[in-house]
C-alpha cells in the first residue's frame, strides 16, 4: 500500500513539475539556407557554431540556468548524489605493467579527481608516486593522456590534456634523478610517443589561431623528432604530406630501435603502413601495406620478422608475418582467421597471449611463437578481459576481468608455471549474487540476429512495468563489451533493467559487422536499436512509458536518430556529446576522419541518406518527443558542442506536450576522457536523476 501511495505522489510531483510550462530561452534564428545538390536546407541556428561569440556564451548560461532549475526540483537528486559519492569512494587500480624489477600502475583512493601513477619495487614492496595530476590543477581538469618509457627506462615521456581536450602537451620525467625536465611540447594531437636514442617521435599540427583550436578543422598532420634537453623550436620535422591535408601520421619504433613504422590514416579504420630502418633518412620509408581498406597492428618482431594482426581478406582478423630484411616483402599467414573475432595478441618473452571474442565474450589462450595454442587461460565468468599487459623481458601476464555484475578485478598469469592468481580486487560495496545478466538474441528489421545483454535483480517480475535503460553505440568498429559500471548500481537497486544490444556498426563480429552499419547501411544501426526496444516491450521487460535510451558520441547520434524516428517508443532520451548535424560534421576538428563510417554531404549520393536520418534535420513540428536531457561540454573538440546546441534549440522550438527537452553543458570538460571524478559524479547524478524521475522512479 505504501508503495502505491508513493507512486501516486511521485506521479503527481512529476506531472506538476513537467506541466509547469518551461520557458525555454529564446534562441534567435538567422536566414541561412544552403543548397545541397539541389535541395535547399535551412540552418537557422548556425550562429551557435561560434563558441567564442558573446551571444553563444549568453545562450549557454541561459540554457544551463533553466536546466539546473529543473534538476533542483527533483526531490531525490541530492540523496542520489550522496549515494554516488559513497559507492564511488572505493580503491581501484589499473592493469599494472612490470618492467625490470618494478611494477607501474595507476591507482585511485576513491574520490580523487584523477588517478595517480605509482612505481612499486617488486622485492622490497616500496611504493612511490611518480605522477599525480591532482597536484597540477586544483579543479582536477588536467589529466594524463599518454605514457611512454624509454627502452632503458631512464626517461618517462607523458602527455597531459587540459579540460578534456584532444590537444596534448608532452613532458619528460627523469626516472633516475626523479625530477621533471624542462622539455615541453605543445599542440601535439592524435599522437603516440615513440622513442629512438635520446629522444622520441610525436605527431601534431601547426596552429596559427589558438582561439579556434577547439573547432577548426585539423589539417596537415606532421611527425616530429624531439631530442631530450632541447626546445620544441629545435624539433626536427620527420614527415609531412601536403598533398593530403586530411590524413594523419604516427610513427612506432621497435624495442631494439632498428625499425620505424609509419601509419598513415584517412579515417578511423583502414591504413597504409610504411617501414624504414633507423635512423630515418630522406625517402627511406618503404610501402609495406597499401590502400586504406584494411587494418594492421604490430604484435612482435623476432629476428627481423614482423608479426601483424590484420583483417586483410580476414574479416575476423588473422596473424601474418613479414621479413623486413628481404626484398620484395612477402607475407605469410601464421594464425588463420577463425569463426570468432581475434581481438588481440600480446607478446611476452617466450609466448603470445591470444584474445578471442566469442559472441561478445572473452576467451584467452596461451600460444608459442609459432602460433600453436598451448592452453586456455581460464577466466572467472562470462565477461570481458581488458588491459592485457605483457613485456618482452618476462612471461608474466596481467589483465583485468569484468562484466556487468563483476567489478573490475586484476589477475596475474605466469605463463611458465601456468598459474592464475588474483592480483587486485576492488572493495566496492556491491553484491553480484543479487543480480543476473542474460544474453539473448533478437531479430532486427531485415532478419539479422542481434545479441543483447540484459542485467537486473534476480527477483524481478516481467510484468511490462519495469523501468529500463537501453544503451547503444553501433559504430567505428568499436565493440561494446560486458563491463561493470558503477553509475547504474542505484538504478538496478531500485528495480531497473539495464539492456545493451550489440548492434551493427561495431566490431563485435568483425569487419563485416562493422561495415553493415556504415554509410548507406547506417539505418541498420537504428533499426537494430529500435528492434531491441521492441523486443524488451514484447517480452514484458518494460513498456514505452518506462523505457529510456542512452548513448554517447556516435551513440549520441544513435539516440538522436531513433528518438526522431520513433518518438512513440521511448519515455526518456539521453544523447551525450552526439553527432547531430550530419551535413556539417566533417567541417570541424577531426570530423573529416568519420567520412569512412558516415559518408559526406559533399557527395550527392551520401547526402540523400545523411539528410534522411540526420537528427537535427528530422525534428518535426507537432510531435511530442521523449523527455530529453542532452549533455555536452564546452571543451569538446572531438564532437564540437555546436551539434548539441543546434539540436536542442530545434527541439525546444518544435516540441509539443509536457515532456521537458533540456541541455546540460559542462564547463572545462571535453568529450569525456580525463574528466575529474567530481564532475563525473555531478553529471551522472543529474542524468540519472532526470531519467529516474521521468520514469516515475524514486531513490
Amino acid at each position: 500500500m505504501k508503495k502505491i501511495i508513493f507512486l501516486v505522489l511521485m506521479l503527481i510531483t512529476m506531472n506538476i513539475i513537467n506541466a509547469q510550462q518551461l520557458q525555454y530561452p529564446k534562441t534567435k534564428k538567422v536566414d541561412i539556407v544552403e543548397n545541397y545538390h539541389g535541395t535547399m536546407v535551412a540552418d537557422p541556428y548556425r550562429w551557435l557554431e561560434d563558441e567564442n561569440s558573446p551571444e553563444t556564451k549568453q545562450w549557454i548560461q541561459e540554457q544551463n540556468k533553466l536546466t539546473f532549475s529543473y534538476l533542483e526540483k527533483i526531490p531525490f537528486r541530492e540523496k542520489l548524489r550522496k549515494y554516488y559519492e559513497e559507492i564511488w569512494n572505493y580503491e581501484r587500480m589499473g592493469t599494472p605493467s612490470e618492467r625490470q624489477d618494478k611494477i607501474y600502475y595507476f591507482k585511485n583512493t576513491g574520490l580523487q579527481n584523477q588517478s595517480v601513477f605509482y612505481q612499486k619495487d617488486i622485492k622490497s614492496g616500496v611504493k612511490r608516486v611518480i605522477l599525480d595530476p591532482n597536484q597540477w590543477d586544483a579543479k582536477g581538469t588536467t589529466s594524463l593522456s599518454a605514457l611512454s618509457f624509454s627502452p632503458d627506462n631512464k626517461y618517462l615521456a607523458y602527455g597531459i590534456s587540459k579540460a578534456g581536450s584532444d590537444w596534448v602537451e608532452i613532458f619528460v620525467f627523469d626516472m633516475i634523478a626523479m625530477r621533471l625536465l624542462p622539455d615541453h611540447i605543445k599542440w601535439a594531437k592524435f599522437t603516440n610517443i615513440a622513442w629512438y636514442k635520446d629522444g622520441f617521435f610525436y605527431s601534431g599540427y601547426e596552429i596559427k589561431d589558438s582561439s579556434k583550436a577547439l573547432t577548426a578543422k585539423n589539417e596537415y598532420h606532421k611527425v616530429y623528432y624531439h631530442k631530450i634537453g632541447t626546445t620544441q623550436q629545435k624539433d626536427k620535422l620527420i614527415y609531412e604530406n601536403n598533398d593530403y591535408p586530411l590524413r594523419n601520421y604516427v610513427i612506432q619504433t621497435d624495442r631494439n630501435e632498428k625499425y620505424a613504422f609509419l601509419y598513415e590514416t584517412e579515417a578511423t579504420s583502414g591504413l597504409q603502413l610504411y617501414v624504414s630502418k633507423l635512423p630515418i633518412k630522406n625517402n627511406s620509408f618503404q610501402l609495406l601495406f597499401s590502400g586504406f581498406e584494411n587494418d594492421y597492428s604490430l604484435v612482435d618482431i623476432i629476428d627481423n620478422v614482423a608479426y601483424f594482426m590484420t583483417n586483410d581478406n580476414a574479416p575476423n582478423y588473422k596473424l601474418i608475418k613479414v621479413a623486413l630484411d628481404k626484398q620484395p616483402f612477402t607475407i605469410e599467414t601464421v594464425i588463420n582467421e577463425s569463426k570468432n573475432v581475434l581481438n588481440g595478441i600480446s607478446a611476452t618473452k617466450d609466448y603470445w597471449v591470444i584474445h578471442y571474442q566469442v559472441d561478445v565474450k572473452s576467451k584467452m589462450y596461451l600460444a608459442d611463437k609459432t602460433g600453436k595454442i598451448l592452453n586456455e587461460i581460464e577466466i572467472p565468468a562470462m565477461g570481458t578481459v581488458t588491459g592485457v599487459s605483457t613485456y618482452y623481458e618476462h612471461n608474466n601476464i596481467y589483465f583485468t576481468f569484468t562484466s556487468y555484475i563483476y567489478p573490475p578485478t586484476i589477475f596475474k598469469y605466469n605463463a611458465d608455471a601456468k598459474t592464475l592468481t588474483e592480483f587486485f580486487k576492488t572493495s566496492l560495496n556491491f553484491n553480484p549474487d543479487n543480480y543476473i545478466t542474460e544474453q539473448v538474441f533478437y531479430t532486427s528489421k531485415d532478419g539479422t540476429k542481434i545479441p543483447m545483454f540484459i542485467t537486473h535483480k534476480k527477483d524481478i517480475k516481467l510484468d511490462g512495468n519495469n523501468p529500463t535503460l537501453l544503451y547503444g553505440y553501433g559504430g567505428f568498429n568499436i565493440s561494446v563489451l560486458p563491463t561493470f559500471s558503477t553509475k547504474i548500481i542505484p538504478f538496478l537497486e531500485k528495480g531497473g533493467i539495464y539492456a545493451v544490444p550489440n548492434i551493427r556498426g561495431g566490431g563485435e563480429y568483425g569487419k563485416e559487422w562493422h561495415e553493415a552499419g556504415t554509410k548507406e547501411r547506417k539505418q541498420n544501426v537504428f533499426d537494430d536499436f529500435i528492434a531491441a526496444a521492441e523486443y524488451l516491450i514484447s517480452h514484458n521487460y518494460t513498456s514505452p512509458s518506462k523505457l529510456a535510451i542512452n548513448g554517447g558520441s556516435n551513440g549520441g547520434l544513435l539516440v538522436g536518430a531513433v528518438m526522431t524516428q520513433r518518438p512513440d517508443l521511448f519515455k526518456v532520451a539521453l544523447p551525450a556529446v552526439g553527432v547531430m548535424d550530419m551535413l556539417r560534421y566533417h567541417k570541424f576538428t577531426i570530423g573529416w576522419a568519420w567520412v569512412g563510417d558516415y559518408g559526406s554531404s559533399d557527395n550527392p549520393e551520401d547526402f540523400k541518406y545523411l539528410y534522411a536520418y540526420s537528427p537535427l534535420h528530422n525534428i518535426r513540428e507537432g510531435v511530442e518527443y521523449p523527455a530529453t536531457l542532452v549533455t555536452t561540454a564546452d571543451h569538446d573538440d572531438r564532437v564540437v558542442p555546436a551539434h548539441s546546441f543546434k539540436f536542442i534549440a530545434t527541439l525546444q522550438e518544435k516540441q509539443t506536450g509536457n515532456n521537458p527537452v533540456l541541455i546540460r553543458i559542462e564547463t572545462e570538460a571535453g568529450h569525456g576522457g580525463g574528466k575529474p571524478m567530481s564532475k563525473v559524479i555531478d553529471e551522472v547524478t543529474d542524468v540519472f536523476a532526470f531519467m529516474m524521475f521521468n520514469l516515475g522512479m524514486d531513490f
